[in-house]
């Protein structure tokens, strides 16, 4: 491995921040999302460092329940998304997969089948995404259990579309929505990271555990060093090249930067084609050996540059964190006009994930 750039994954944050949710929130019983090849840390990973925290998992597809369970053989995986076609049936059985029924395409395929199946019912409380409305499930879980003898229903799940924000009167409204959905017998899954630290959770849910697991808050205005949460990642990368630049000399593609004087710039080994936002502007911070330093001009597929007048003695080789160890994503993605969650499933294959010791 010659270029510099890797990500490195902290198994000991993951179950850390799994431990956290689970004080916050005692009794419940905790669903480590690993969706989106486990948000960009590699499923494996992340399913090896949470296999003793986590009581379930839970992945978009069956092709990432496949590779799941070539890690984890035994513990229960949702697929969030159930299933997309009445072939990938079978191997929801062989594998002991649960899909989240959301639609009557789906409920018409499994009547039809004859495959033994553990399925959660998706109601929609105001995301309005996926899910039957509330006032359908009541007859949609009689007919499951009438007139689908193969089929077991688990339990009913729902998703809160704005419990980041703590001031938010929908996460309420949406609890007391589903707190309707009262079925004898059946289990729950309402809140996702957010509504870990927010929502008004029931007894016995089923808690999904996405962007917090990954040591990233889920809430506005708040770090995830508040919440106590370690972040799972550290992206780095080194300065290649340090260069002596004049004042009025223009930096990186249509000369959107200009130095104010002489001045060292760095160029560090990473860019837009390995997931670090292009949209990252003049400003954003890195660490330099420890020291933050901005970016300036604009991010390039492979490279970028930063200001290096807070650290005159900065040489190549120099290790540069772009985001984790010392350095929330959140901060990075705020200023890039998105979410930690974006950055961190965006991180290409092309960057190495290493597994610190």
């Amino acid at each position: 491995m010659s270029r510099p750039l890797k990500a490195t994954i902290h198994p000991s944050a993951l179950a850390h921040n799994l431990a956290v949710m689970r004080r916050i929130q005692p009794g419940r019983r905790m669903v480590a999302v690993v969706k989106a090849d486990g948000y960009g840390h590699g499923l494996e990973h992340v399913v090896r460092a949470a296999a003793r925290e986590a009581d379930a998992f839970a992945v978009s597809s069956v092709e990432e329940a496949l590779a799941l369970r070539a890690v984890e053989a035994h513990k229960p995986v949702l697929l969030l998304e159930g299933f997309f076609e009445e072939a990938e049936l079978p191997l929801l059985e062989r594998f002991g997969l649960w899909p989240v029924v959301h639609s009557p395409e789906q409920l018409e395929r499994l009547a039809a089948s004859r495959c033994e199946l553990t399925v959660w019912l998706k109601a929609d409380t105001g995301m309005n995404r996926l899910g039957f409305r509330a006032s359908a499930c009541a007859e949609i879980v009689e007919r499951i259990r009438t007139s689908m003898p193969h089929i077991t229903l688990r339990g009913l799940v729902s998703h809160l579309s704005s419990a980041d924000d703590p001031d938010s009167p929908l996460t309420g409204w949406q609890y007391k929505e589903f707190g309707h959905l009262a079925v004898a017998g059946a289990e729950y899954s309402v809140s996702n990271s957010a509504g870990i630290f927010t929502a008004p959770t029931l007894p016995d849910e089923w808690l999904r555990c996405g962007i917090a697991l990954y040591g990233a808050s889920p809430l506005a205005g708040r770090s995830a060093a508040e919440l106590g949460l370690r972040p799972a990642m550290t992206l780095e990368s080194e300065l290649i090249s340090v260069r002596p630049c004049l004042r009025g000399d223009t930096i990186g593609y249509a000369a959107t930067w200009e130095c104010p004087e002489d001045m060292p710039v760095g160029v560090v080994a990473a860019g837009y084609g390995d997931g670090y936002p292009r949209h990252a502007p003049a400003g954003t911070r890195v660490l330099v050996g420890g020291t933050p330093v901005p970016v300036i001009g604009r991010i390039c597929m492979d490279m970028f540059m930063v200001d290096l007048r807070a650290l005159p003695g900065a040489r190549a080789g120099d290790r540069v964190v772009l985001w984790g160890e010392g350095l929330p994503v959140e901060e990075i993605a705020a200023g890039s006009g998105t979410i930690p969650n974006d950055l961190l499933s965006g991180l290409t294959s092309r960057v190495p994930r290493l597994v610190a010791a």
